[in-house]
């Protein structure tokens, strides 16, 4: 009966389609919730169900059959209906003490312990996490895995040493738990009881059966649409049973959950603003794990980002798989057809757009104007979708960081076709050229893949060539890793020798070196506005280092300097200043200055504005 109870309670979970046998009948079955339980009851009354169930959600389906048998039988044995005992009654209460030396006092009722791997989105998926579980009473963190209830760990599938750094943690964690009484007893563990591991997102979605089969390795796996359902499906675990939630979203955005920030650093914060992504490239899992595209209304966003100001925030960095490509419809009066969806020059997309509402450029310029004193930067974007609205409202808007992350992944036209870039090299090469005529000094990263499937070494050399000919101020290199369900995985072959591919990208970090330090020296002389983020772990006592506008590291001396902002009086600068810092010297990864005084972002641009006017007019 057990085992029938857990085999039905985990298909309910997983929300398949199931039928019941007949042998239904004499089962006494019970479904949990996180508010309530639904019962299944055969005796007194026969109870019939249709061949197939949808097993949706236990408050759309079963809460109208567990109030419609509530009302029908009141009474039960002379109990009330909510008073039958239930499988919980018949579970042992987990204790705090433990025999000989172990912990004893009041039960924690769960404290959380996280990690986080992958991009800034799972950060932020991290932080709407904690608030879903701090509303659910579960507020206290932890610095450490020995101490904690519930370990979190957050996943990324891209690539495979991603999971393989994944899969080590779980063993560590799985010991914990699995030796979980001795380790109390010998001081290498200070949890109330064994701690629940639980398994978020993309790699959660991509290996769910096998993580859960891994020797009771894992409690809980949940995907990255399903992180409301967390505290119901921890208390499944408590009736012994496997917590899964992997369904994928057309709507989930989590626009009403204000995240609660994991980084210690209190100027700069990042806002999801879209999930999921319809690119399809041939080489990427996200699709997949994350599912379509949808985007939350601009109001939120505007919401979360003045919540953001208030608590001194400086800088925020937007946040989407494919982030320009935001498309607000939900208070969009008029809504414009997709065809009229504007696309870089010579780009193009497997996957079309139904409706225009509010796009990207739109968003950027209402942030902008809002809070002309915080910078904006946003991450991952796709090269087709830079039309030329984006491009010149970041042009004239002063607080959007002149800094464009702009993915090329190959050099080589005929790679980029396998890899259903949309794109070819030649129209990659001439949106650079573009850009940088709108924004003569825009900083420019990329990403790039050595060693797809059928790359030659032409197709390597074009790689080297195309990097050496844009000078980006940084890039993400990676040896190519197939990922199943791709579109490359169903279709090519893996067929380049890791040696090759580890040969390829030393050749492709080493072309890389050469062009960005270019970039960096000529800064030398420059006055760059910097927003300090804390003392240079180089030089702790004497040092301060920020980012400026271009994403550039850049450290000086700390030392009084005038605050334009307080009547030109000297002080030190601290955390969360703009300091205007004149460059003296570039490390080619870094710059070095003096600084010359503090100020506002605002009035740094509109001094530049009149001195530039000024020059204008005597000439």
């Amino acid at each position: 009966m057990a085992m029938a109870s857990a085999s039905l309670s985990s298909a309910l979970n997983q929300q398949h389609l199931f039928n019941l046998p007949k042998q239904c009948s004499i089962l006494n079955l019970r479904f949990f919730s996180s508010t309530s339980c639904y019962s299944l009851n055969p005796s007194p009354c026969r109870v019939f169900f249709r061949r197939r169930v949808h097993a949706l959600s236990s408050s759309s389906v079963f809460s109208r059959s567990y109030s419609k048998c509530q009302n029908r039988y009141p009474d039960y044995g002379g109990r009330k209906f909510s008073q039958v005992p239930n499988l919980r009654h018949f579970m042992p209460r987990a204790t705090a003490a433990v025999a000989d030396g172990g912990v004893s006092g009041p039960q924690v009722e769960g404290r959380i312990y996280h990690e986080t791997y992958g991009c800034q989105m799972n950060v932020n998926d991290m932080e709407i996490v904690l608030s879903i579980m701090k509303k659910a009473g579960f507020g206290e963190v932890v610095e450490t895995p020995e101490a904690a209830e519930i370990i979190f760990i957050n996943t990324c599938a891209i690539r495979d040493n991603a999971e393989q750094k994944v899969w080590q943690r779980l063993n560590y964690f799985w010991f914990l738990k699995r030796h979980w009484k001795s380790n109390v007893a010998t001081g290498r563990s200070q949890s109330v009881h064994p701690p629940k591991v639980v398994v978020l997102g993309c790699m959660a979605e991509r290996l769910k059966d096998k993580i859960l089969d891994a020797d009771k390795m894992v409690d809980v796996v949940c995907g990255p649409d399903a992180y409301r359902d967390l505290p119901r499906l921890l208390e499944e675990v408590d009736s012994g049973h496997k917590g899964i939630n992997t369904l994928l979203s057309l709507e989930e955005t989590y626009a009403d959950i204000n995240p609660v920030r994991i980084s210690k650093n209190s100027i700069s914060a990042f806002v999801s603003i879209m999930r999921g992504c319809n690119n399809m490239c041939s080489f990427c899992i996200v699709p997949f794990t994350r599912g379509r595209e949808r985007s939350r209304p601009v109001e939120s966003i505007v919401t979360e980002v003045a919540e953001l100001w208030k608590e001194g925030v400086k800088e925020v960095t937007l946040l989407g798989q494919n982030v320009n490509s935001y498309n607000d419809t939900s208070v969009v009066e008029e809504i414009g057809s997709g065809v009229d969806w504007k696309y870089s020059d010579g780009f193009s997309s497997l996957c079309k757009v139904r409706n225009i509402g509010l796009r990207f450029a739109d968003l950027l310029d209402r942030l902008a104007v809002e809070f002309p004193d915080m910078r904006f930067r946003y991450t991952s974007p796709h090269p087709k979708d830079f039309p030329n609205e984006l491009i010149y409202i970041m042009r004239d808007r002063h607080n959007i960081c002149k800094s464009i992350h702009l993915p090329a992944q190959s050099g080589s036209s005929a790679v980029l076709e396998r890899m259903r870039r949309g794109y070819t090299r030649e129209a990659y090469l001439d949106l650079v050229e573009k850009i940088r005529s709108i924004i003569p000094d825009i900083g420019i990263s990329s990403d790039f893949i050595c060693g797809f499937c059928g790359e030659t070494e032409e197709d390597h050399q074009q790689t080297l060539s195309l990097v050496r000919a844009v000078g980006y101020d940084m890039a993400f290199m990676f040896a190519y890793s197939m990922r199943e369900k791709t579109h490359a995985h169903r279709n090519y072959v893996d067929d380049i020798p890791d040696k090759v591919k580890q040969r390829r990208l030393t050749e492709l970090i080493e072309a890389f070196r050469e062009s960005t330090g270019q970039c960096y020296d000529s800064k030398i002389g420059s006055v760059q506005l910097v927003l300090v983020e804390g003392p240079n772990k180089r030089a702790p006592d004497s040092e301060l280092i920020g980012k400026s506008d271009r994403g550039h590291r850049v450290s000086f001396t700390n030392l009084p300097v005038p605050d334009k902002n307080n009547n030109g009086v000297n002080r030190n600068p601290n955390v969360g200043d703009y300091v205007e810092v004149q460059v003296s010297k570039s490390t080619r990864a870094s710059l070095h200055g003096e600084a010359l005084a503090i100020t506002k972002l605002s009035s740094f641009y509109a001094d530049m504005h009149e001195e530039v006017s000024t020059c204008v007019n005597v000439s």
